[in-house]
């Protein structure tokens, strides 16, 4: 059911209008709730209903009445007034602009879509969304089986509470494979399986008593985390980003408790963190006390150069939180993922939260035990490197191809997605216009803690979902988008 705005008028001192905004954000959705806004107000200006003169409510009045953050307030005021839709008025507030209404359009005219309000003119064809993984290339015979027979061992356990760390079986298994893989040393005890990223970090938050203490984190950085310590009151330090990852002078001059941060693929921006700021990042922890929260979200998945060891293992103090998930390496919808606890902290999550029970079902954990002892998820995780790696080459090849000196390739080493510099054309007007040619890109502005207008000359292109042929044909819809004339002739596909 979809909610019909309301719009409520109030009378200011000075005689004016004051609208009080109230629109249907949809958080559900992929797309970023400031495009959502901004798409809202600008529908509103151009149908009639916000009228030149009108005044509109502060960026702290509105986020606190839309219960979103500041920034994406901020972000959809900036690019209307950007747009000529609202004027900033110093000492006096956001308006809405006076614009040259559209030519009234006799009904014959309709044919012509160049005088019609810009909607997508057909279904999305390709959707460059981040976070899908490929479908065709996935073990579900053997995942299947695997389901069935955890359902189908012995004793009693189907019936009853799991572990309250997680099923031993399967902390077992992450723990060899850290070793393995990411040279993280752990034993079983030191795990805790939880239900998603944003669960851990929940967690976290209390296990370390960040309730209104300085988090540090990127900037950008990935927003879901950032949502998390905003709830639990945190007070958020953000980092910008050099060459070579997060500014370590920032850091140690912060009064952080905690830092957080994605040191084998900055998210979003795809960098590594050199080895000298890996060290410097550790003696801060040692000196200072703070602890280092390390979130290896798509470690597996490297494409040039040796694999990059964790920074987890090069802790020789316990002072590193090693976060990671199956969401990227196998299936999203398991929300299965696990936390390395330092020892002192794990035993200080055993007293303080020793009645909580566990939040992912025993029956998926006992599966995913099965399938890492079978070596079916070893291999699974070979088989999908070469078929990503795959993907993600076909991507810069189209890329180069077909948009050549348009954009700049950002951060395009490892994971499953990308960035795209634009150059010419915001991230809005190409996405508008991708989707009238049936092709969905994403602003990554969103993991701004304060945005930035360089953040809206960004796209992100995610293609772990996508085939081959599909990225082709994305890149050259968006080619087409970009020049005066097609490239090719999308028509004849």
């Amino acid at each position: 059911m979809t909610k019909v705005p309301e719009l409520k008028y109030l009378i200011g001192t000075d005689g004016g209008q004051t609208v009080e905004l109230t629109p249907f954000l949809q958080r559900e959705l992929s797309e970023p709730l400031y495009s959502q806004l901004y798409y809202w107000i600008k529908k509103e200006i151009e149908e009639g209903r916000l009228l030149p003169g009108i005044k509109l409510p502060s960026v702290r009045q509105l986020s606190t009445h839309l219960k979103v953050s500041r920034n994406t307030v901020e972000a959809a005021y900036q690019q209307l007034q950007s747009e000529g839709y609202l004027e900033s008025v110093p000492k006096s507030g956001i308006w809405v602009a006076e614009i040259e209404k559209k030519p009234s359009m006799h009904p014959n005219e309709a044919e012509h879509p160049v005088m019609q309000e810009c909607k997508p003119s057909r279904e999305v064809l390709v959707d460059f969304e981040y976070g899908n993984v490929d479908l065709d290339k996935f073990p579900l015979k053997q995942w299947k089986k695997c389901l069935s027979d955890a359902v189908g061992q012995e004793n009693n356990w189907l019936f009853e509470y799991s572990e309250k760390q997680g099923e031993f079986e399967l902390r077992r298994e992450i723990s060899t494979y850290l070793l393995q893989s990411r040279g993280v040393r752990s034993t079983p005890e030191q795990i805790l399986i939880t239900a998603g990223t944003q669960t851990s970090m929940a967690l976290i938050c209390r296990i370390l008593a960040l309730q209104g203490n300085t988090v540090a984190m990127e900037e950008p950085g990935y927003s879901g985390v950032r949502s998390v310590f905003e709830e639990q009151g945190c007070q958020i330090e953000p980092v910008p980003l050099e060459k070579d990852g997060l500014s370590m002078e920032h850091i140690q001059l912060s009064r952080a408790k905690a830092v957080y941060v994605t040191p084998s693929h900055q998210f979003p921006f795809g960098m590594i963190l050199s080895i000298s700021k890996r060290m410097r990042l550790l003696n801060w922890a040692y000196q200072t006390g703070g602890y280092i929260i390390e979130d290896d979200y798509d470690g597996e998945f490297r494409y040039r150069g040796q694999p990059i060891p964790s920074l987890k293992s090069l802790d020789e103090e316990e002072k590193v939180i090693y976060l990671g998930t199956f969401s990227k390496s196998f299936l999203p919808s398991l929300r299965l993922s696990y936390i390395v606890l330092p020892p002192s902290l794990m035993d200080h999550y055993s007293r303080t939260f020793a009645v909580y029970n566990q939040s992912v079902s025993p029956i998926i954990q006992r599966a995913m035990a099965l399938f890492m002892q079978s070596g079916e998820f070893e291999r699974h995780i070979r088989r999908m490197r070469k078929q990503y790696q795959r993907k993600h080459q076909a991507l810069l090849r189209s890329i180069d191809q077909y948009l050549g000196t348009k954009v700049k390739i950002v951060g395009e080493k490892s994971g499953l997605h990308i960035l795209l510099k634009l150059k010419g054309v915001s991230t809005i007007e190409l996405s508008e216009k991708g989707l009238q040619k049936g092709v969905k890109v994403y602003s990554p502005i969103n993991f701004w803690l304060n945005p930035t207008p360089e953040g809206n000359s960004y796209i992100m292109l995610g293609f772990g979902g996508l085939s081959i042929e599909e990225i082709d044909k994305g890149v050259r819809l968006l080619a087409s988008c970009l020049y005066e004339e097609e490239i090719v002739d999308l028509e004849s596909n």
